[in-house]
């Protein structure tokens, strides 16, 4: 599925920069933190408040232009434009970061149309100002006036609870851009997307069909989400994700046409019991867990139990959910 990533929803991983820091419950294990670390000696030297950003070498920045030489050949084999994930080290609307580099990455993303750019943020709120901001030091008066994303990115928030989902999806929705998702990772509570205010009147489920329709400049897009990813969380300190939480996810985007990837359990899976015994009933085969794991019993009742990440796999009641919005064209 990936090229040059190991994430499985994206082609490429493109990080501008390296550092962040943590403004929510699901920075709480943050792999990036722990990787730079691992990196920089052991302490996370781009990272909490205050801590300098590092801008990634030249030859990194030149990647992405060769990624978009090679779309024709691309398309001719997976029938797709390419997907590259933005800033997995990072976030491109962190506070701390240099508003040149953000610049110089905007500059970037309009030189390789032919590729897609999944922006994901844990900072949706910033977005609209840094696009103006961002536009005054491009000399880009049309979106200085009327801020937008350009056609060929889809701006992600990360949603980890019921309470990120109330706050961040009204502000995500407001953005101007061709394609909305959610990244439900990791997954630490059960989320209504049914329940979001979305403009202060109303309940609006915030999901719908019409995604990637090509539209002509100037036209307005549907304010809906057009994907929804989720996964439990892996790694150290793993928090356990009660399947039921993404199986009510899954129902939902069923429900409303929206596509749904199903991305890990991540370090836990569900177990049974039977005649007294936890048994445990591994997602994917050819991965064994621990004879002895870590339980986590659930509130109802249920268990869960720490397998790793690869024993826990990805299969939702039998099976993967790989979906995504439908390609555009060449």
């Amino acid at each position: 599925m990936s090229e040059n990533s190991k994430i499985e929803w994206t082609d490429h991983t493109f990080n501008p920069w390296e550092g962040c820091q943590k403004v929510g419950p699901g920075c709480d294990h943050c792999y990036a933190e722990t990787r730079n670390a691992r990196f920089a000696g052991g302490t996370a030297i781009n990272w909490g408040p205050g801590a300098p950003r590092r801008r990634t070498s030249p030859a990194n920045w030149r990647k992405p232009l060769q990624w978009d030489k090679a779309h024709a050949e691309f398309f001719a084999v997976h029938g797709r434009r390419q997907r590259v994930f933005c800033a997995s080290l990072a976030d491109v609307f962190d506070n701390t970061a240099d508003p040149a580099w953000r610049a110089d990455l905007f500059d970037l993303i309009e030189k390789t149309p032919n590729i897609d750019w999944l922006l994901l943020t844990k900072r949706i709120g910033n977005v609209l100002p840094m696009l103006s901001e961002t536009a005054a030091r491009r000399f880009d008066l049309e979106c200085l006036h009327d801020p937008r994303l350009p056609d060929n990115v889809w701006l992600g928030a990360t949603i980890v609870n019921q309470v990120e989902a109330d706050r961040d999806i009204p502000k995500l929705l407001a953005v101007p851009t061709r394609v909305r998702f959610l990244s439900m990772e990791p997954l630490l509570g059960s989320v209504d997307l049914a329940a979001i205010d979305v403009d202060g009147d109303h309940e609006v489920l915030p999901l719908g069909a019409g995604w990637m329709d090509r539209l002509e400049p100037g036209q307005k897009v549907d304010p809906r989400i057009d994907w929804v990813i989720v996964g439990g969380e892996s790694g150290h300190g793993a928090r356990p994700m009660h399947p039921d939480w993404a199986r009510s996810l899954r129902d939902q985007c069923e429900e409303a046409g929206v596509p749904f990837l199903f991305k890990q359990h991540g370090e836990w899976m569900p177990a049974e019991r039977e005649n007294g015994n936890t048994v445990l009933r591994f997602s994917d085969a050819g991965h064994a867990g621990p004879k002895q794991p870590d339980w986590h019993e659930w509130p109802n009742g249920e268990i869960s139990a720490r397998v790793g990440k690869k024993a826990a796999g990805r299969l939702l009641n039998g099976r993967t959910h790989d979906e995504y919005p439908e390609p555009s064209g060449k």
